[in-house]
């Protein structure tokens, strides 16, 4: 390898961060893999992100519930992940075939039972306990819990971001799918026809709220993910919306 392509290789991980709408993904780490919500993944609907129906949102069952030391208090909601299962040739499928999940669920810790037995997604630990489906296309059924490497990859998404608005007059929620990219939102904000951009503070998961009356205004919002880019979708609500309308906006470049 010449010396060019060498310091090519080194800085293109730079490179395409600086492309806007371009998510590079993380270095491999190791952690371990459970499965659950049944054969159908029935059990993982609906979930501590909010998202409700996984199939009718799109996700599927390539999902996976996160230990606390990933899960973030739900800021990693929607991100999205590149698993294998590693080093145990009796459990792992051949080959190490990789999966690719999107978080969608909080694994809670067993603090009655020791992070090596039983709890496995006691903290500080690193833990996917993933749909039934997914765990079955990386290991046998009979491992129960197996080793993985995993990596954050870009979320690759049909259509645009999904911004599903309930509430009432004086309460906003704001349910938002369907992110490309990074996949995880840090920062949003709505402007309504009639007002600036004002901020929505994070409910749970990924229901974002606002007490402002928007009622009778066209809306616009702006996503920021934890790579720092930002989607703007102008006016992509009418000024006529109801609560529990969907409204679909610009998603990020990947």
């Amino acid at each position: 390898m010449t010396a060019n392509a060498s310091i090519f290789l080194t800085i293109l991980p730079l490179l395409l961060r600086l492309i806007t709408g371009v998510y590079s993904r993380s270095s491999w780490q190791t952690a371990h893999a459970t499965f659950y919500g049944g054969d159908n993944a029935s059990g993982t609907m609906g979930g501590a992100c909010g998202y409700g129906n996984l199939y009718s949102q799109g996700y599927g069952t390539n999902t996976a519930a996160l230990s606390t030391a990933l899960f973030n208090s739900g800021s990693t909601c929607g991100a999205c992940f590149e698993i294998k299962c590693v080093n145990d040739p009796k459990w792992c499928h051949s080959g190490s075939p990789s999966v690719f999940v999107t978080a969608t669920n909080f694994c809670p810790p067993n603090l009655a039972q020791p992070s090596d037995s039983g709890g496995w997604c006691n903290p500080p630990r690193a833990h996917f306990d993933l749909a039934m489906p997914v765990f079955l296309k990386i290991a046998e059924y009979r491992a129960g819990i197996v080793p993985i490497s995993y990596r954050r990859v870009a979320c690759r998404k049909s259509g645009g971001i999904r911004f599903t608005i309930n509430g009432h007059r004086y309460f906003n929620l704001v349910l938002i799918t369907n992110v490309a990219g990074a996949g995880d939102i840090v920062r949003t904000s709505v402007k309504g026809s009639k007002t600036g951009w004002m901020g929505l503070t994070r409910n749970w998961g990924q229901n974002w709220q606002s007490n402002v009356v928007l009622v009778g205004q066209s809306l616009s919002f702006r996503v920021t993910t934890s790579d720092r880019r930002t989607s703007t979708s102008w006016y992509i609500v009418p000024s006529n919306w109801q609560f529990g309308q969907t409204f679909v906006g610009k998603n990020f470049r990947v």
